[in-house]
């Protein structure tokens, strides 16, 4: 699968969570940083995605530690939570 196709693809799925909450979280972690990511960071995030949406947010918002698979550079974006744009 070509990286653009996989992009999509991962968009989708970031944005198809189940909860608006979840769905601003990693979706809009994606819009903001998928551009730059290499094959590496797509299989991190693709992994991340494979995780319940409760793990996820506890571990960006700091009420859990996430697991050692997951710590990096990576995870930091995602703790800043400074990425999501609430509608109004």
């Amino acid at each position: 699968m070509d990286a653009a196709h996989r992009l999509k693809r991962l968009r989708f799925r970031a944005w198809h969570r189940g909860t608006r909450e979840a769905d601003l979280l990693i979706g809009g972690y994606f819009d903001v940083h998928h551009a730059s990511w290499t094959a590496e960071e797509m299989d991190w995030f693709e992994t991340l995605l494979e995780e319940q949406d409760v793990d996820i947010m506890a571990w960006a918002i700091g009420a859990a530690a996430p697991p050692p698979a997951f710590a990096g550079e990576m995870m930091n974006r995602l703790c800043t939570v400074n990425y999501i744009k609430h509608p109004e």
